[in-house]
């Protein structure tokens, strides 16, 4: 029997039977495969599928290991034979250029190189055939040497210092062809994994030679140069490099990347002893090194003071504040994360940035007070880096236009100020207190005059005026702590800052997509874009919309677009220029194969992340032997006294519903961890007056348990509910949860409805009829690892039961190089409240 209870629901209109469901596309492929092109899944695979790679490898390690050139590289006779350089050629051993790809320059480089073998190799096998890939190694080998050592010459001729100072060096690695083989094998890629690859064959030998500035550097950056131009006519000009020809966000991130290649070069030319680079020679002054014992040496010889400021230098490096050498390159790198984000302060902090940088250095021009031609050529080359920087961030200037909140502008400005104020205070103030542990003794205007030496890098000790000298323990204190805790205030605040979405929740658009949901309907999981926590985008003619929510940089959206069918087919696109515009990276999760295609029409990659289970109403009865479990449910239930009763969570008397939150709580104690969010609702959920509650009562009112019920809409009326909420007794009668689907599903069908879902069940799925792709099968692994905790795989088998239809259901994602981060973003949706505790037992459950 079921009764209505004292909130009575309006009977949903009778239409037409629910149409099948359309077949599910098959998922856009990567542009660009070759006719016959093998498909390889797993590095084993790949590896199997790659013999020229291994056999080059083979080669490259035995060769070293016979003639003893795996620890230390070639001995020099060796290397004088087989290494390609101006010495070598000008002797002419004119098969230098061959023969310097059968060594490498020691353990190190041995090991590097394997490592871009393996990555480059395969993929270049498979996309390029074996034939092409050899010579496409040994041409770039022999092109790059010949014109970096080439390019060397000529700068030596010209009388330009750095290239004379390397003209005697000998190279030797195959390094070179693998970076020409890179450049070839990026127009076989994906626009925007050709984009990327090509800028890091670019990038990478590009700071190595202006920051390094070895032979070997240079001849690898030439390498990358005619790799690039033979794909381009191997590619019949298919140039996709500039970023004139990206979107937004795909701009930022090259941009971005550049920032970083500024960044880590100092820091990768400091691992060299000799390195000679045109933009190393005031590498110093980006990332500070410690002074030799002759540079001491040299500072004592001037005055008893400059010996000791130079000694509190030395001093610096042998503390925590030695971590303020690398302040500018991690100030870069917050600042690179901030243009990948699209935010207009960070553009113009990097600007301010890049042109103090330039005015020093013209200021140390000045002071030198001579104009020799190697003075004038180092400062000039100096001069470039923070040139070039500012030109580009000035062509991108219009990619940057992204604003924090004016709240978050003024909480960030205040807590900056703040942190500055603090540390100057407690300098000068407690330095003040402490005078006596100066040298020589500390007074106000001192401590002061020394401010700029505590945050600044040690590297600028010697361009700053004279102030105290810490020799006492409360001195050196400060001297260690006060700038190196701003700027890690500073740089912790400006990085939480830039990677906090800018997005505003609106009770306006919340009710306006309310409305379109209601008139024109969605998929079965629509409904869940009502709930809290979402935002909303509106196509420009408010005909469609997409519900999303913000996690750190990736826009997850709570299912398909919804509104009229023909405008959500056009959502997809532009949703996805939406966050192109503001520098996120969008994700649809959990939709249907029809929006999976259209993501698969922009190139878009897709997984299967659930199956959704719907039971057509129209002529269902249960009966049969495949129904035998429905029954018994419902003869048990009738035994005892058990009656559905249909309620709306708020009009429900008080006795039922803390009966109810009672159970919730019950369920989650015996779990231990919280309740999952994001598309599975929870108590707050039900206080919904569009939801539909049934609950399973005895003859005392005691609630064995209760299902909730969300409507799917079409022209104004809801023709299908989709199942939500489900919660039983521990001790109550326990076929409780089959019992109240049965008696959903037949009152619905009395009322009229189509159809009813049980929903999707996360990270499970009915049938593999696929080979599934490396991704797919670490999802099913999560699932199956995930089972004993949350039992995703077990609910999927029970709605087997209802005899449904299984309609997967799809996670599209336009970059796999985000997935790292659309994974996080999605578990923080699912669990936004995980405490550490319960992340511990989390883990702990998974590990037994």
């Amino acid at each position: 029997m079921i009764r209505l209870g004292a909130a009575p629901v309006v009977p949903a209109q009778r239409t037409a039977a629910d149409p099948a469901p359309a077949a599910a596309p098959a998922a856009a492929p990567e542009p660009g495969p070759e006719p016959g092109r093998r498909v390889l899944t797993g590095p084993a695979a790949r590896l199997r599928a790659a013999p020229l790679t291994l056999t080059l490898l083979a080669v490259l390690w035995a060769v070293g290991g016979a003639t003893g050139s795996l620890a230390h590289g070639p001995s020099r006779g060796l290397l004088a034979q087989a290494g390609v350089g101006l010495p070598t050629l000008a002797e002419g051993r004119w098969w230098t250029p061959f023969t310097s790809l059968l060594w490498c320059s020691g353990l190190a480089s041995y090991v590097s190189t394997s490592l871009l073998l393996l990555l480059v190799g395969p993929a270049a096998e498979n996309r390029l055939g074996r034939r092409r890939t050899l010579l496409v190694l040994v041409g770039g080998q022999l092109a790059g040497t010949l014109l970096g050592t080439a390019l060397v010459a000529a700068g030596s001729r010209a009388g330009e210092h750095w290239t004379h100072s390397v003209a005697d060096q000998t190279a030797i690695g195959p390094i070179v062809g693998l970076f020409a083989l890179a450049g070839v094998l990026g127009y076989r890629l994906t626009v925007l994994w050709r984009r990327r690859l090509h800028l890091l064959v670019v990038l990478v030998p590009l700071v190595m030679t202006l920051y390094v500035g070895h032979l070997q550097s240079v001849q690898r950056f030439a390498g990358a140069l005619v790799g690039l131009g033979a794909g381009a006519l191997l590619a019949r000009g298919r140039w996709q490099l500039g970023p004139h020809r990206a979107s937004h966000n795909e701009t930022r991130v090259l941009v971005a990347l550049c920032l970083v290649a500024a960044a880590l070069g100092p820091l990768i030319a400091s691992l060299y002893d000799n390195a000679a680079g045109p933009f190393n020679t005031f590498s110093e002054l980006y990332f500070s090194q410690r002074l030799t014992p002759d540079e001491v040496a040299d500072f004592c010889a001037l005055s008893a003071h400059e010996c000791a400021r130079a000694h509190a230098v030395e001093r610096i490096f042998d503390t925590p504040a030695r971590l303020m050498a690398a302040l500018f390159p991690a100030l870069l790198l917050v600042l690179a994360e901030g243009l990948r984000r699209g935010l207009r302060l960070a553009w113009r902090i990097t600007v301010a940035t890049e042109l103090l940088w330039a005015a020093l250095l013209v200021w140390l021009f000045t002071e030198t007070g001579t104009g020799s031609g190697d003075v004038v050529q180092y400062f000039v080359e100096a001069l470039l880096l923070p040139l070039l920087t500012t030109g580009l961030l000035l062509t991108t200037r219009q990619r940057f236009g992204l604003r924090l909140p004016g709240a978050l502008h003024g909480r960030l400005a205040a807590l900056l100020g703040g942190a500055v104020l603090a540390a100057s205070a407690a300098y000068a103030g407690l330095g003040l207190l402490a005078s006596g542990q100066f040298e020589p003794g500390a007074t106000f205007r001192g401590l002061v005059s020394g401010l700029p030496a505590q945050f600044l890098p040690p590297a600028y000790n010697d361009l700053l005026p004279d102030y105290p000298i810490a020799v006492g323990p409360l001195a050196r204190l400060l001297e260690t702590y006060c700038g190196l805790v701003f700027w890690v205030v500073a740089l912790t605040a400006l990085l939480v800052a830039f990677r906090r979405p800018a997005v505003h929740a609106d009770a306006a658009d919340a009710a306006r997509a309310r409305a379109l949901l209601t008139a024109h309907g969605g998929g079965t999981l629509s409904f869940i874009t009502t709930w809290d926590g979402n935002h909303y985008w509106f196509d420009e003619e408010g005909r469609a919309a997409v519900a999303y929510r913000v996690l750190s940089t990736v826009a997850l959206t709570t299912g398909d677009p919804f509104g009229e069918p023909e405008a959500r087919r056009r959502a997809v696109a532009g949703f996805a220029r939406y966050c192109d515009a503001r520098g996120w990276t969008p994700c649809f999760y959990s939709v249907t194969p029809e929006t999976m295609a259209e993501a698969g029409q922009l190139g878009w990659r897709s997984l299967q992340v659930a199956e959704d289970t719907v039971v057509a109403l129209p002529g269902l009865a249960f009966t049969g032997r495949k129904w035998q479990d429905i029954r018994t449910a419902l003869n048990k239930a009738g035994k005892q006294g058990i009656t559905a009763e249909w309620w709306a969570y708020r009009d429900a008397p008080l006795a039922l519903r803390d009966q109810i939150r009672s159970i919730s709580e019950e369920w989650v104690s015996e779990k231990g961890l919280p309740e999952m969010g994001f598309t599975l609702g929870g108590l707050e959920e039900l206080d919904d007056p569009a939801v539909r509650l049934l609950i399973a009562v005895d003859g005392d009112r005691t609630v064995h348990g209760l299902t909730s019920w969300m409507p799917v809409y079409e022209n104004g009326a809801p023709v299908g509910w989709t199942l939500d909420f489900m919660r039983r007794r521990s001790d109550g009668f326990r076929g409780v949860t089959e019992f109240l689907i049965a008696s959903a599903a037949l009152g619905f069908k009395e009322e009229g409805a189509r159809f009813l879902s049980l929903s999707g069940a996360p990270l499970a799925r009915s049938g593999q009829d696929a080979a599934p792709t490396g991704m797919q099968r670490m999802l099913d692994w999560m699932g199956r690892v995930l089972e004993p905790v949350y039992g995703f795989r077990s609910l999927l088998a029970f709605k087997a039961k209802f005899q449904p239809e299984y309609r997967p259901m799809f996670m599209a994602y336009p970059d796999p190089a985000a997935l790292p981060s659309i994974t996080r973003a999605i578990g923080k949706a699912y669990l936004p409240h995980l405490t550490a505790a319960q992340g511990v037992r989390l883990m702990r459950r998974l590990s037994s």
